[in-house]
């Protein structure tokens, strides 16, 4: 899809008439900002929150010289969706189609780099930025939602197979080098690491771990070898994100400007193993968190339990630059700026307001008949989740004759397969890819962090219940969710970037299309028939 010029005029006329605030006149008092975003990774897999088998420094670093969020939240846990509410401040099903994946980015939301770039702020990318999908055009070329990219600069050879040759820290380099210093930057620096595909085997061959360094592995997940190779590989991959931000600290040093840099460290998603990524559970969701400003931040080496949502990002990117979220011609947005946490002392829970955040998903891979996909909505607070699935006809991670395209090719998915097609154990396939049995899920996430225990029927805690899912229905009802709001079917309406993906479940039925299509899983992934 292209967007007419007429389409855009509004934005265009607008973009050019937004100056700079009178306030932020002196451009060197505005912070510079590097946004760094893995691609698949949970929260709990960096080394400050204990994890043991990954060694992420420059993580642990922002956390130490800043702050170490606890409870941030993706509302969407697959890479487009995820990131289109990092770009716009608004919740997925707030989005149009951005709320589904493979899309057409909506003409009418404005991103917050656009706000930055138009507001003075010299730009630059390297790496993943939204996607998968297509921008859409201004005046017959591709609208950059985030920046100019750079990719000039590569290693002299991958790390490990699968991962990318790109050298970000040296694009980031080259940004640098043609930055005037003396004006503020914006910078998005996109890992496509810890994406798959793994090297099998590499945790421990490049990365000189042991399997024996995994303490426990979660209790969806068979106790093998080879799942905790696959976890292994996982974090070596971790922590090569994690290695070019620390470069890129090392350089903001050597240029002197790090004092008044605000530098943030995330994911857009969980883990992609299955009950991880594209699924709305602990590992799905709960993201990692850091940020250092030390010109910005008060009292560093705090540890932070607020909630916190991907939607507040585009709101504090705009008040650390001195631009109103009101005038910056974006659409409203639910999220709060953490300039509060920021200006702050207190460790622990900041701000009492910021007691909860909302979730869900809806079509995300070409996956099922009627392009359809598996709507949910949650939140999540005060340590427990409730999770609400609209149809639970529907297979959650896709149909398996289709290979369960929302769950990444794997040895985990591989073997949790294998057990299932034998008849020796059924319980992991069912966690991971069965039908939900019921609508309703309620997870005591203090006690049962991995999900496992679904406590929406338990007598003691129906009036928590009761309270979080009202507080979630008024939510959605405040920011207008047609899911919610009784036409939800339009997310199923919106058609995809890639034109093979409608109706790919028919015609691949039918033996119009090809396995060839879906790159992501294995071709042992498909069952040979439609299961019940």
């Amino acid at each position: 899809m292209t967007y007419s010029f007429l389409n855009v005029l509004p934005l265009l006329l607008f973009v050019g008439s937004i100056v700079a605030p009178a306030s932020v006149a002196a451009a060197d008092s505005r912070p510079n900002i590097l946004f760094c975003i893995m691609d698949d990774a949970s929260y709990m897999h960096m080394s400050t929150y204990g994890c043991e088998w990954t060694d992420t420094p420059s993580f642990d670093r922002l956390a130490n010289e800043g702050i170490l969020f606890q409870n941030a939240y993706t509302p969407n846990a697959k890479c487009a969706p995820s990131r289109s509410s990092i770009l716009t401040g608004r919740n997925s099903w707030q989005l149009e189609e951005a709320a589904n994946h493979i899309v057409n980015f909506p003409a009418k939301f404005r991103t917050f780099p656009e706000v930055l770039r138009a507001n003075g702020y010299q730009a630059g990318k390297t790496g993943k930025g939204w996607g998968p999908g297509l921008p859409g055009e201004i005046d017959g070329k591709p609208r950059v939602l985030i920046a100019k990219n750079y990719g000039s600069e590569n290693l002299d050879k991958k790390p490990a197979k699968g991962m990318s040759i790109e050298d970000y820290a040296g694009n980031f380099e080259v940004f640098l080098e043609e930055v005037d210093s003396e004006e503020p930057w914006f910078f998005w620096y996109g890992s496509k690491e810890p994406h798959r595909r793994y090297e099998y085997g590499s945790g421990q061959k490049l990365g000189g771990k042991s399997i024996d360094d995994i303490k426990e592995v979660p209790g969806f997940w068979p106790d093998s070898e080879v799942i905790r190779n696959d976890m292994l590989d996982y974090g070596l991959e971790i922590e090569h994100a994690d290695s070019h931000l620390g470069m890129m600290i090392e350089s903001l040093e050597d240029r002197g400007l790090l004092e008044n840099t605000l530098i943030v460290m995330t994911s857009d998603n969980g883990m992609p193993f299955p009950r991880g990524k594209a699924q709305e559970y602990e590992y799905s969701n709960h993201m990692p968190l850091a940020m250092m400003w030390p010109k910005g931040i008060r009292n560093p080496g705090r540890t932070v339990t607020d909630m916190v949502s991907f939607v507040d990002f585009a709101p504090t990117f705009l008040d650390v630059a001195g631009i109103g979220f009101e005038d910056s011609g974006m659409q409203p947005s639910p999220g709060r700026s953490l300039m509060d946490i920021f200006e702050s002392r207190k460790s622990g829970q900041v701000n009492p307001k910021r007691d909860y955040v909302v979730i869900g998903k809806e079509r995300h891979d070409y996956s099922r008949p009627g392009n359809q996909g598996y709507p949910i909505r949650g939140i999540v607070g005060n340590d427990y989740l409730y999770l609400y699935n609209y149809k639970i006809d529907l297979w959650p991670a896709g149909n398996p004759e289709l290979g369960y395209l929302d769950v990444d090719g794997s040895p985990t998915k591989t073997e949790i397969l294998e057990l299932f097609r034998s008849g020796k154990d059924r319980s992991y396939w069912e966690l991971s890819f069965g039908k939900r049995k019921v609508h309703e899920e309620f997870f005591d996430l203090a006690n049962d962090p991995e999900c496992l225990n679904n406590l929406a029927n338990d007598e003691r805690l129906t009036e928590v219940k009761h309270k979080m899912k009202a507080r979630l229905d008024a939510t959605l009802a405040e920011q207008n969710d047609p899911r919610f709001l009784g036409n939800g079917d339009v997310f199923d309406k919106y058609g995809f970037s890639q034109g093979h993906a409608w109706n790919f479940y028919e015609n691949y039925m039918a033996g119009k299309e090809s396995k060839k299509r879906t790159g992501w899983v294995n071709d042992s992934d498909y069952e040979p028939e439609p299961l019940d």
